[in-house]
């Protein structure tokens, strides 16, 4: 068995997704996001590997003979998406900051890393946005919750089940966000 960690967005949950409790057994269609493209980048501590029991970094194999690391990502909307089933282990509210830019603006950017992680026993539904705050280098800042990051306990795959989807994740196009 290894450890997966697969962030699930805000949007999605509240879309079309279904709260889920540690232990408790779950079925995701999921993509593989370069992770710079997720909230700002800085992902480092919660990308996969597949590389003994615990997956801390996933890298797919390209059809050029590269290799893709990235995020894991649930994906409720536009293709079939490959399935990842596992049990849930533990789950994190991802509580992100976004600055207002350019400054007085009605547009927020999320800073790239700067995230809060709330362990909890039960993904939440809903998700709440905190009024924005001042940052000490000035302007405005704010945190939000942004979505879940689930760490799942997935079987141990067959190599021609690993290999299948890898190959699905690799072809996968990105979803429009």
């Amino acid at each position: 068995m290894g450890l997966w960690h697969v962030f699930y967005e805000d949007w999605q949950m509240e879309c079309c997704g279904r709260s889920f409790s540690v232990g408790e057994e779950v079925r995701w269609p999921v993509l593989l996001d370069d992770a710079d493209d997720v909230l700002g980048g800085g992902w480092d501590d919660a990308l996969t590997s597949i590389a003994g029991p615990a997956v801390v970094r996933l890298e797919v194999p390209a059809g050029d003979g590269s290799r893709h690391a990235g995020l894991l990502r649930v994906e409720r909307h536009g293709d079939t998406w490959p399935e990842l089933r596992g049990r849930v282990r533990a789950v994190q509210v991802v509580i992100q900051a976004y600055d207002r830019t350019p400054p007085g603006s009605s547009c927020w950017q999320p800073v790239p890393g700067q995230r809060r992680l709330r362990p909890v026993e039960r993904c939440p539904k809903w998700f709440s946005a905190p009024a924005p705050e001042a940052p000490a280098a000035g302007g405005e800042r704010r945190w939000s919750q942004a979505g879940a990051m689930a760490t799942l306990e997935v079987p141990d795959l067959p190599s021609t089940a690993l290999t299948d989807l890898l190959q699905k994740l690799s072809t996968a196009p990105a979803a429009s966000r």
